[in-house]
């Protein structure tokens, strides 16, 4: 069973040893459309407290909403307690049944406000620590599992069971699609990371899974040849680094490769302490082979050598075995790596495609300039806050030096340094250091990552493939603030090709 977050992040995570170990059955629960959501926090009503369900499963289409208890639970004299390892009572306000019914009909409020149909949920009290369950009236016996239902048979026999039980939908009301249901759970409960994340609302809206996002993290275990189009700052690799946690979580072999060195920084923290190997590509060998690959900036890779190094280390080859790309179809290509239209095709036609549409890292002011400079679809502006582009005026020559400057005056006001970046458009590709303090680097270094202010700096003397393609690369790494440094014919130039994209 899938697990969101998945395993190694539930042991940490974890308020009980309870749930650690109702989440290690859960795993090992043999499954490859069930998902168990941990912690879910929903809101009962408008200005009331949270209300929390230890898990939310799905099975079978029938959403299971899961209240944990560890220890002892007892019912005296009309009040629910449980019982710690000291044998202390803990007084409950009440039952764990009602509590998960709490929980599962904030859930099904909050689907039914976003649109969603009816769907078949029931509520479950577990408690793996105590030999049988209180007897009430106000369940069924199959409701409230205990220590026999914790082994792998037991646990899905009895889920089973309870979706059995499930109602069917009522005369006259529209049930939800089992799919519609599945991506809509995911963009409900995914919360993907922030890189190097301040406070404020840029940030803020940032922290959301957008609905694509959710669709594409759902449909994992259902396609073994995923192909995730979109442009810079829509989210490939953070969603990347969440989909190798499932493939390793399902126990598979996990590779996860990149043309752009600067990546493996982002990658190795983020999958720390998991069965995934992170490799540059050109450190491939063809000795090993791997159950699935992921495949970041895979634009880069886009040519018929790159395609047969995937054919050989890919269990099954590339054609019948288990990958998942992610690319974007604007010019980044042309700073690391190239890109075949015709090979491109080919890999279409043999997986199932996702388009990331929705901009999670640029304000709005970034993503309009993007397209007004250099006509590239890096998706819809989702973040509306955020400072204006500051166009910041050097003489002819001096614009680096006077970038630095700049970055440092940020670092005066409070900035932390590794959130600013200096960014060389026409740098050579092995720039990446630092000076008094802030990092100076190439497009071809920054590729694939991101910062929270960049100061873009040396623009193109003139515009081809390759300079465009940098550019690119350069102005779409901020989150927070982008500040260009050119000279009177740096913007002139500039204006000029805004009328050659514009035309």
């Amino acid at each position: 069973m899938i697990l969101v977050p998945d395993l190694q992040d539930i042991e940490r995570s974890a308020q009980s040893d309870a749930e650690r170990k109702v989440a290690r059955l859960l795993h090992l629960v043999p499954s490859s459309d069930a998902v168990a959501f941990h912690s879910v926090k929903l809101r009962t009503a408008p200005g009331k407290q949270m209300s929390e369900a230890d898990f939310v499963v799905l099975w079978r289409g029938v959403v299971i909403v899961i209240e944990v208890k560890g220890g002892g639970v007892k019912k005296f004299e009309g009040t629910w307690y449980t019982i710690d390892r000291h044998g202390d009572n803990h007084r409950l306000n009440t039952s764990p049944i009602d509590q998960a019914r709490e929980a599962m009909f904030a859930l099904r409020n909050i689907l039914k406000e976003d649109g969603l149909g009816w769907y078949p949920s029931e509520a479950i009290a577990l408690t793996p620590d105590i030999e049988h369950p209180p007897a009430d009236v106000g369940w069924k016996a199959s409701h409230w599992l205990s220590k026999e239902s914790m082994t792998v048979e037991a646990l899905a026999s009895a889920f089973d069971e309870i979706a059995r039980s499930a109602a069917d939908a009522p005369r006259g009301v529209r049930p939800a699609r089992s799919e519609e249901l599945r991506n809509r759970l995911f963009g409900q409960f995914s919360r993907l990371p922030v890189v190097d994340a301040q406070r404020g609302a840029v940030i803020d809206e940032q922290n959301l899974a957008t609905d694509e996002q959710a669709r594409v993290l759902a449909g994992l275990a259902k396609n073994d040849r995923i192909l995730v189009l979109g442009g810079a700052g829509t989210g490939k690799s953070v969603v990347l680094a969440e989909a190798a946690k499932q493939e390793a979580a399902a126990g598979r072999s996990v590779l996860v490769t990149f043309m752009s060195p600067g990546l493996r920084a982002f990658f190795e923290p983020r999958l720390e302490g998991r069965s995934v190997v992170v490799r540059e590509f050109a450190q491939l060998e063809d000795s090993r082979l791997y159950d699935v690959v992921l495949v970041d900036e895979a634009q880069d890779l886009m040519y018929p050598e790159a395609m047969d190094v995937l054919d050989r280390i890919l269990v099954n080859g590339r054609a019948n075995g288990r990958w998942r790309m992610f690319l974007d179809q604007n010019n980044q290509a042309h700073v690391d790596g190239r890109f075949d239209q015709e090979v491109f095709d080919l890999v279409r036609e043999e997986g199932m495609e996702y388009d990331l549409s929705r901009n999670v890292r640029n304000t709005r002011a970034i993503v309009h300039m993007v397209q007004e400079y250099l006509g590239a679809d890096v998706g819809d502006p989702g973040i509306v806050n955020g400072e204006r582009i500051q166009w910041v005026p050097a003489l002819d020559g001096e614009s680096r030096a006077h970038a630095l400057r700049l970055a440092r005056s940020f670092k005066k006001d409070g900035v932390p340094p590794s959130a600013i970046w200096v960014i060389s458009a026409a740098a050579e590709d092995s720039l990446d250091e630092v000076v008094d303090g802030v990092r100076l680097v190439s497009p071809r270094v920054a590729k694939g990552l991101e910062a929270e202010h960049v100061v873009v700096c040396d623009l193109p003397a003139e515009y081809s493939d390759l300079t465009l393609a940098a550019l690119y690369v350069a102005v779409t790494r901020p989150r927070v603030s982008l500040h260009v440094v050119c000279s009177d014919s740096d913007r002139r130039r500039l204006q000029s090709l805004a009328r050659r994209v514009g035309g």
